[in-house]
């Protein structure tokens, strides 16, 4: 009977906190069904406060050909959220920033699968950069992560 108390009390106390916060952000993803790693990437997401709704596809090419994803920037997983392409393995924390800051860009990437990078947690992480892209195809360094 304690332990619901206290609930009770927590949940009074929060839940004006969590409705100012408002409805977590969706993110649609597209990967390979067979992909242990962008399922850890989903993960990530989840964990950090996205609603990820997930499209398992046999080939992410023709998502990644259509959007206008420049080559040099693949990476294994495709998703959309809001305006923005995101491109691999970028932080949640990243993605966030972009969402807040609204710059005038096509999206995120994290070419490659970087060890270290969310989804690709592992012995010895790299150093790696989360690229912001344009609709030229026009890079920038974003945000630098690891070691």
């Amino acid at each position: 009977m304690r332990t619901a108390r206290i609930l009770v009390s927590l949940l009074a106390t929060f839940a004006p906190a969590l409705a100012l916060a408002g409805d977590p952000v969706q993110i649609t993803v597209y990967k390979s069904p067979t992909c242990g790693c962008c399922g850890a990437w989903v993960s990530h997401l989840q964990r950090n406060g996205f609603e990820v709704i997930t499209y398992d596809v046999s080939d992410v090419g023709p998502v990644k050909q259509s959007s206008g994803l420049p080559p040099e920037l693949a990476s294994c997983h495709t998703a959309f959220v809001d305006e923005y392409l995101i491109e691999g393995h970028v932080p949640a924390s990243d993605v966030a920033r972009l969402l807040e800051d609204k710059p005038a860009i096509r999206g995120l990437a994290v070419p490659r699968m970087p060890i270290g990078s969310p989804g690709m947690e592992g012995p010895n992480p790299e150093r790696y950069e989360v690229l912001s892209f344009d609709a030229s195809g026009k890079t920038e360094v974003f945000a630098t992560h690891g070691p």
